[in-house]
């Protein structure tokens, strides 16, 4: 039997017209150079096949981007998210500004106005919080069986968005804005827009101020028995003219604390944004 010849590998390849080359090895390269060179283990073939054998070894570091490559592609991903607010009617805080969409005219600024947008931010948080229905009669006992669990709230309502909600200045560096109540038409990062009592637009600066704003105790989103009457020709019809004056302050209710110097972040940036417990910050 004749043996066969040996290949170098390091010799030059002779031109070829498209071809495939095939190389044929009966002793391939690397588990050969992997069992001859373990000295140290009393199995080499075992190490090549748990730790070498069908697994991707990186050689060599692979080459960084160039600058102007990460540049290119960081212009391209901002183009494209630009592409995508647009196609989806975003408008951005310059063009809004600019359009005067968050200005309000004078016989816009009424209290009774918003009171529409508070009940929605009524039924927005009976399910955020999976608010109890109302019992048919209100017992102490079933209040506090109606309470919700302290860390669940708290971690729902520093990501709830508060635009209808009614907030009150407790505590400020400024005393002119202690006492200051509204419902929140704009929430910006670092101040609340609320239209008051008096039909007056104030925007009251989060930092330096501590704010307080009440949650329902029972949710809002069902239809109270006691509300409904019936009409002459047998319908019934919810007696929607009290309740579409009702507040939050006209049922049990929880109250909370806001401080504004850990509150400085927009509602969007809000929701994806991980809080960590800190100690209450004097003024």
């Amino acid at each position: 039997m004749s043996a066969r010849p040996v290949a170098d590998i390091y010799t030059d390849l002779s031109p070829t017209n498209n071809q495939r080359i095939k190389f044929n090895s009966s002793t391939p390269f690397t588990p050969t150079f992997v069992k001859a060179n373990v000295t140290r283990s009393s199995d080499p073939a075992q190490i090549y096949t748990s730790r070498v054998q069908g697994r991707q070894i990186l050689l060599d570091n692979p080459l960084r981007d160039s600058r102007t490559k990460q540049e290119r592609a960081a212009r391209k991903a901002r183009n494209s998210a630009s592409k995508a607010r647009a196609q989806a009617g975003v408008i951005g805080k310059k063009e809004a500004k600019q359009k005067g969409l968050w200005k309000l005219a004078k016989n816009e600024t009424k209290f009774k106005l918003f009171l529409s947008l508070h009940q929605l931010w009524l039924g927005y948080m009976s399910e955020l919080m999976g608010l109890t229905p109302v019992p048919a009669k209100m017992d102490p006992q079933l209040c506090e069986a109606a309470m919700p669990a302290s860390s669940v709230m708290h971690a729902k309502l520093v990501k709830a968005d508060f635009h209808g909600a009614i907030i009150s200045v407790r505590q400020s560096k400024n005393p002119c804005l202690v006492g200051l109540s509204g419902i929140v038409v704009h929430e910006t990062e670092n101040a609340f827009k609320i239209v008051t009592k008096k039909d007056q637009l104030k925007l009251i600066p989060k930092p330096h101020s501590i704010f307080t704003f009440a949650v329902p105790l029972y949710s809002t989103s069902s239809a109270d028995p006691a509300s409904i009457s019936n009409t002459p020709d047998g319908t019934s019809t919810q007696a929607s003219s009290t309740a579409a004056h009702a507040t939050v302050f006209d049922n049990p209710y929880i109250e909370f604390e806001l401080h504004g110097n850990q509150f400085c972040f927009r509602s969007a940036d809000r929701a994806n944004r991980k809080f960590k417990h800190k100690e209450s910050i004097a003024l």
